[in-house]
């Protein structure tokens, strides 16, 4: 056994191997030939210029800083960098022009199977994918800004790609002109946070078969199709902001196959749909406001076990649409700017209930083209009616505690 003063210098000596061990390389060369002859842990500094790349691959623990974003080229036939290894650290570069391919990925960063690195502060112009991360685990994907350029989703790979992942973090990237700006599909426990997605050609976030994750305060504007969540469970969905996703097939934020999830403090605002429900169950929706989208919420008749609660609806042409004329869910303490009855106890709720649902909301769902009738005199008559004496709207669909002004305070 090594005695006190043995153990100590031993330490001391392991302590200094590592720490001198690594070195930092300043190089203009050849990437792959640098790579391939540095040591593990060491620093590569890329000085500034112009580098053509085809697959270029970092197979050990390095970390590598551009010096004035040195430009890394795909020369648009195939991708730029492969990482396939833990602890790799990639910054301060400019990644362009990875190739399409409707065979491979190809992607101006590609992490496959790794643990641990991370992608921060680098700029992707005009990539096909931009980064794309396969089966790795523990990695940090911030401070990117990821632009493209393609009209067509068939030419265009997503922004930030994810699959088969767990324990991931996307923060502060911008996203722009990707088919999806953010896609997850089978990961687990991963975090997007504070991220602005928007002019995508299909979702700003979509994911898939995901759970346990969780996005706050991103911004996802002006995406062709909105933001999409499929099939997953346990999803935490908490102060983003979804504006201006307008189209014939748009969604501030599409809901498919959800449940035990939670949507708070959102804003939904200048959407086609602010929320589309599809097939969901038990999921709160709380303290979120829906601000003149053409359907606040579009509840199909299979989501169940849902509580909307201290929500806001404020001037959208219908605050709820749906498909089925019963309602398994709970309405209560919501702000509805439609709402005319009164607080005689000025207990800040009001005295008779309100019906969110209008005639014609439910008539629009089932056929389309009756839009064009939205403004007619008739159809508020029949509206008012319809509030008197339900007959085609679901009569238990109702707040019973509408709440005569909004609240974004309560629990």
């Amino acid at each position: 056994m090594l005695n006190l003063h043995g153990s100590k210098f031993l330490i001391f000596f392991l302590f200094c191997y590592v720490s001198f061990s690594a070195k930092t390389v300043k190089t203009n060369k050849d990437l792959q030939n640098c790579i391939f002859s540095a040591q593990p842990f060491d620093t590569l500094i890329i000085t500034k210029g112009f580098y053509i790349c085809d697959s270029l691959l970092v197979n050990k623990p390095l970390t590598i800083i551009g010096e004035n974003y040195p430009t890394f080229s795909g020369n648009n036939k195939n991708q730029i960098l492969v990482i396939s290894a833990n602890q790799v650290s990639v910054s301060k570069i400019k990644f362009a022009n990875s190739g399409v391919s409707f065979l491979h990925d190809n992607s101006a960063i590609k992490l496959d199977g790794v643990k641990d690195c991370k992608i921060t502060e680098n700029i992707f112009d005009d990539n096909f994918f931009s980064i794309y991360l396969a089966k790795s685990q523990n990695c940090l994907i911030e401070h990117n800004r990821i632009i493209a350029y393609n009209k067509r989703q068939t030419l265009s790979g997503n922004g930030i790609h994810l699959w088969y992942c767990r324990n991931i973090t996307i923060k502060n990237n911008f996203i722009q002109g990707h088919r999806d700006g953010i896609y997850l599909e089978f990961v687990r426990n991963s975090k997007i946070i504070s991220n602005r997605s928007k002019n995508n050609l299909r979702y700003g976030l979509h994911f898939m078969f995901s759970d346990s994750c969780e996005y706050m305060k991103n911004i996802f504007e002006k995406n062709i199709a909105g933001v999409a969540v499929m099939y997953s469970k346990k999803v935490e969905m908490t102060e983003n902001q979804f504006l201006n996703n307008w189209g014939s097939s748009s969604y501030g934020l599409l809901l498919k196959d959800i449940s035990e999830s939670n949507i708070r403090m959102n804003v939904f605002k200048k959407n086609t749909n602010g929320i589309y429900f599809e097939a969901c169950g038990k999921t709160n929706i709380v303290q979120n406001k829906f601000i003149e989208n053409g359907w606040a919420l579009r509840l199909m008749a299979n989501s169940m076990d849902n509580v909307f609660r201290f929500n806001s609806f404020s001037s959208n042409t219908f605050d709820i649409s749906t498909n089925s004329k019963n309602n398994y869910n709970l309405f209560e303490n919501n702000y509805w700017s439609e709402y005319s009855g009164y607080d005689l106890n000025k207990d800040g709720i009001g005295d008779i209930p309100f019906r969110p649902v209008k005639l014609f909301s439910v008539v629009s769902e089932k056929n389309r083209p009756t839009l064009i009738l939205l403004n007619s005199i008739l159809i508020k008559i029949l509206d008012i009616a319809e509030k008197i004496f339900p007959s085609i709207t679901p009569e238990n669909l109702i707040d019973n505690k509408p709440l005569m002004r909004p609240t974004y305070d309560k629990v």
